[in-house]
C-alpha cells in the first residue's frame, strides 16, 4: 500500500514512488508521511470540517451540561473545550482504528493530526461566545445562544481552514491520517 491513487498528483514533486526520505517529519515517515506536497483547498476544507464536527459535538455537549448544572462561564467553557478535544480525537481515532492501528497508535495519529486545529477552533469559537453580548448567559432555549454558537463555528472554520491547508501541505496534521484513510 505504498501508493494510493489520490497521491498520483503528488509524485512529480517527490520522484520517490515508495514515499521514502520523509523521516524529517517528526517521525511520521513510518506512518507513510507524504511530506510537503500541494494541498488543495478541498482537502483542507474536508479536514477542517472533520475537526469542526468533533469540536461542535463536544462543545455543544459541554455547554448543555454546564448550563443544565447551573455552572458559570469558566467551568462550562473548560468542560466544553475538554469535550471538544475528546470528540475531535475520537472521530479521527475511529477512522484509523478501522484501518487496523492499535489504540495507542491511533491516539498518536489523532494527537498529531488534530491538536493544532482543535486548539485554534476552541480559542476562536469560545472567544466569540464570550464577546457576543449575552450569548453565554442566554440559555439553551435562546436563539441568541444558538445563533452566536453557529456564528462562532463558522468563524472558527474560516480561520482554521487556511491554517490546516498550510499544516497539511507541510505533511503534518490530517496528512498523517490520509495514510490510513484512503485507498
Amino acid at each position: 500500500m505504498a501508493e494510493h491513487d489520490h497521491h498520483a498528483h503528488h509524485q512529480p514533486a517527490h520522484h520517490q514512488p515508495a514515499h521514502t526520505g520523509h523521516g524529517e517529519h517528526a517521525g511520521h515517515g513510518a506512518h507513510g508521511g507524504h511530506g510537503p506536497a500541494p494541498t488543495t483547498w478541498k482537502t483542507a476544507a474536508s479536514a477542517t470540517l472533520h475537526c469542526l464536527t468533533g469540536c461542535a459535538i463536544g462543545e455543544v455537549l459541554g455547554m448543555v451540561i454546564g448550563t443544565a448544572l447551573g455552572w458559570g462561564n469558566l467551568p462550562t467553557i473548560i468542560l466544553a473545550v475538554a469535550l471538544a478535544f475528546v470528540f475531535g480525537y475520537a472521530l479521527t481515532m475511529r477512522g484509523v482504528l478501522k484501518a487496523g492501528l492499535t489504540f495507542g497508535q491511533a491516539l498518536k495519529v489523532a494527537l498529531a493530526a488534530d491538536t493544532v486545529s482543535i486548539m485554534i477552533m476552541e480559542i476562536v469559537d469560545n472567544g466569540i461566545m464570550l464577546v457576543v453580548p449575552g450569548a453565554m448567559d442566554a440559555g439553551l432555549a435562546s436563539g441568541l445562544f444558538w445563533g452566536a454558537l453557529a456564528f462562532a463555528f463558522l468563524v472558527a472554520f474560516l480561520v482554521t481552514w487556511p491554517i490546516n491547508k498550510w499544516i497539511i501541505g507541510k505533511g503534518k496534521g490530517h496528512a498523517v491520517v490520509h495514510a490510513y484513510h484512503h485507498h
